[in-house]
């Protein structure tokens, strides 16, 4: 496993991170989760993703149960807060009472003291900026976080915050977790390259496109049994599934394939071709997954096999 600083922190993480979206505490049995978070450690993972929201809190209770007898020096925990837990306007956003209270409930199912990453899932209109940002730097002098950052931020947004923070002496967001993959490349442009130059690390979710980029979709042929397309829980795989995805993707298999390199393993190195990018969030059900993604944060594939992939992908990617 390589690892690379979170931005211009001192913290170095995993460049490829376990995620918990969909999966723990909800379509995976609670001891596969549990396997799958001790066998990443063992393969060098030592970030570990979630959110306060993840099935109503128990992605954080089954990650916590998970990393218990890990040691914690060796893990970085990230969770987030804004998305609603309740029904009453108090139980959402990005106010000084829900941010503060969402992480002390948070460390209550991590079963942790202190959370290492905490991120503002999206951005609130509603609050003020400067009263989030004080939360945060308060949370961070209580010792309760010791990092804080963002996910889905603008480029705006973020410089914002990065400012505001510096002029008011508060601690400084130190990374911002996107959308990003060979087939969502939106925060090309400005998001990505902004983010680096104030300082801040990237984290790449859903890098594998909700699956579509290990191959196991076809082209006119039904979704195999089991997967997400083939259920009920196909949430956001609609953006992906546009004419000619899953043609190009066939493709780019044939690429992988000729460099003797598993496809999933091949787009993570993609998104990871990027200094920007700290890490790569994935998601895992079985061991198998796991060991296939990890496999992936040693991976050094040729520039001209990632410039063949990038070739065939970015006619159909979201840009």
């Amino acid at each position: 496993m390589r690892y690379r600083r979170l931005g211009q922190s001192g913290l170095e993480v995993s460049i490829v991170g376990l995620g918990s979206w969909l999966t723990y505490g909800g379509s995976t049995e609670p001891s596969d989760a549990v396997a799958c978070v001790r066998r990443a450690y063992e393969g060098g993972v030592t970030l570990f993703d979630t959110a306060n929201e993840y099935q109503q809190g128990r992605a954080e209770q089954v990650l916590g149960q998970a990393l218990r007898p890990l040691p914690r020096d060796g893990c970085v925990v990230a969770t987030k807060v804004y998305f609603p837990t309740g029904d009453r306007p108090t139980q959402r956003g990005l106010s000084r009472k829900h941010v503060t209270e969402q992480a002390y409930a948070s460390l209550r199912r991590l079963g942790l003291d202190h959370v290492d990453i905490l991120q503002c899932h999206r951005y609130d209109d509603l609050t003020p900026l400067a009263e989030t940002c004080r939360a945060m730097d308060d949370l961070i002098r209580s010792g309760a976080v010791l990092y804080w950052g963002t996910s889905e931020w603008t480029a705006e947004q973020l410089t914002a915050a990065v400012t505001l923070c510096r002029s008011s002496g508060w601690s400084v967001p130190v990374s911002n977790q996107s959308q990003y993959s060979a087939l969502w490349r939106r925060i090309e442009q400005h998001v990505l390259p902004d983010s680096d130059t104030l300082g801040l690390g990237t984290l790449a979710w859903s890098p594998l496109a909700m699956g579509i980029l290990t191959g196991k979709y076809r082209p006119e042929q039904p979704p195999p049994p089991g997967s997400r397309l083939a259920g009920a829980d196909s949430t956001f795989l609609d953006r992906y599934l546009r004419p000619g995805v899953l043609a190009a993707v066939e493709a780019a298999s044939k690429v992988a394939d000729a460099a003797a390199i598993p496809l999933p393993q091949l787009a993570l190195a993609w998104c990871l071709r990027r200094h920007e990018v700290s890490s790569v969030l994935v998601g895992a059900s079985r061991l198998s997954q796991v060991d296939q993604n990890v496999a992936a944060g040693t991976l050094d594939p040729p520039p001209e096999v990632l410039a063949e992939f990038d070739d065939l992908l970015a006619p159909v990617a979201t840009c």
